[in-house]
């Protein structure tokens, strides 16, 4: 009974305003734009001797950044709806050779936080489920 009686009552105040106030069209919403894409991509070989990391940036959505394949990289991520590592790549044929290689990115994919670490046998199988996203 008491929704009852508070839908006549929304009904009464309704009822009451002026014409051109109870047809009017909401106020126009800019058009949302996709939150950007940044990442800081490192690369580290620690078995190297002087085990030095390399570092890049990548934008999306304006592309920009300091990676080398942006275009591609922001591409491929779009495709796998952001996610850094994925099946390895079918064609690839890596080496049993152990050089291994850790890759990191750390940022923002679309508005969302990542935070990537991963370890890899060899510069190969990191390409092979990364694909241009850490060749630089």
């Amino acid at each position: 009974m008491p929704h009852l009686v508070a839908t006549a009552l929304t009904g009464a105040a309704l009822a009451l305003l002026p014409a051109e106030a109870a047809v009017a069209e909401p106020p126009a919403t800019p058009p949302a734009t996709a939150p950007a894409t940044s990442l800081r991509l490192t690369l580290t070989h620690p078995g190297d001797g002087a085990s030095g990391a390399r570092s890049v940036t990548l934008q999306c959505d304006p592309l920009g950044g300091t990676h080398p394949k942006a275009a591609q990289a922001c591409a491929e991520l779009a495709r796998s709806g952001g996610r850094i590592e994925r099946e390895p790549d079918r064609d690839a044929v890596c080496t049993m050779i152990h050089a291994p290689v850790i890759a990191e990115a750390r940022g923002h994919w679309r508005g969302r936080p990542v935070r990537f670490r991963a370890e890899y046998a060899n510069d190969c199988v990191l390409d092979a489920r990364t694909g241009s996203l850490f060749r630089f």
